[in-house]
């Protein structure tokens, strides 16, 4: 028996006529009928009482007619999805977020567009540090990591920038700084200060940036403590142990005892929030995911 065979009884079932079920499949009627026969006969029962100008289902076509519907409805569906996932319009992603770039607003939105333009991809999450997301993409236990470090010491691993987010300096809430009458702060008024620095594992992260924009303005910033996490670096600020300059959007944690400082215009440093892939994947969820992200930033960063 052939899927053919299913649909041309389908077809003459719902006709009821021989010569209306041939021109509706596109075929010449003497075929219709001998294929009709043949498949009666394969089953070894009798599908439709024939009369001169009509012919209706017999009690065992009506009973197959229901199997044979679900069965071309299932092969439908099959032949529907596995396109779909040629297209990579179905499948999965599995997203990775360092804990300062799940907290950019950026972030969920991109994830939810996203998702509501293709919903029949199953998107996974997981959250770690930015090393160890890059390791579990080389891995392939993620498709895209959000971070916001630099991938040039990982061969195959490629980067979109998405954007540029001002910094901000958290200063303990009994800090001098906090006094101040000015509502900005020069990079350089930092220079008698303690730091809180947080880097990756490999010293790639934001350290190495903000070291090089203190040269710039003469002075080499004294280190209290280095940490692997922002989040990690604003709980020693919290505690008084020194001051730390962190993402903007990272002004959330510990409101009561941070106070966020923000840097006069000409002062004014930047880090990126990006996304990490393989640079080499086929993986057609990661190229819809690309294309939509490279879409989605500038309308986000113009809306914003």
């Amino acid at each position: 028996m052939e899927l053919r065979h299913l649909r041309y009884f389908v077809a003459v079932a719902e006709e009821e006529h021989m010569t209306r079920a041939a021109a509706k499949l596109g075929i010449q009627q003497p075929p219709l009928s001998h294929q009709i026969q043949l498949l009666e006969k394969e089953l070894g029962v009798q599908l439709f009482f024939r009369q001169s100008r009509r012919i209706q289902l017999s009690p065992a076509g009506k009973i197959f007619l229901g199997d044979a519907r679900a069965i071309l409805a299932s092969v439908d569906q099959a032949t529907q999805r596995i396109q779909r996932f040629d297209m990579g319009e179905e499948g999965s992603i599995r997203l990775g977020f360092t804990s300062s770039a799940s907290m950019h607003q950026m972030t969920p939105d991109l994830v939810r567009v996203f998702r509501e333009t293709y919903p029949l991809i199953t998107v996974e999450i997981e959250e770690g540090a930015a090393h160890d997301l890059i390791n579990a993409l080389e891995q392939e236990r993620i498709d895209i990591a959000f971070s916001r470090s630099s991938v040039k010491p990982y061969p195959g691993i490629a980067s979109m920038e998405l954007l540029k987010e001002d910094m901000v300096i958290a200063v303990p809430v009994n800090h001098p700084l906090t006094q101040l009458p000015n509502e900005t702060i020069r990079l350089k008024d930092l220079c008698h200060e303690n730091f809180i620095f947080y880097q990756q594992v490999n010293g790639s992260g934001i350290k190495e940036s903000l070291i090089e924009e203190c040269a710039k303005v003469g002075f080499e910033p004294r280190s209290a403590q280095i940490v692997y996490r922002i989040i990690g670096a604003l709980h020693l600020v919290a505690s008084g142990l020194g001051i730390a300059i962190v993402p903007k959007s990272m002004q959330a944690i510990q409101p009561d005892s941070i106070v966020y400082k923000t840097f006069e215009p000409g002062s004014v440093i930047t880090v990126p929030l990006s996304i990490a892939y393989r640079d080499n994947s086929s993986k057609l969820t990661v190229k819809r995911f690309l294309a939509l992200s490279s879409e989605f930033t500038s309308k986000w960063v113009t809306s914003h």
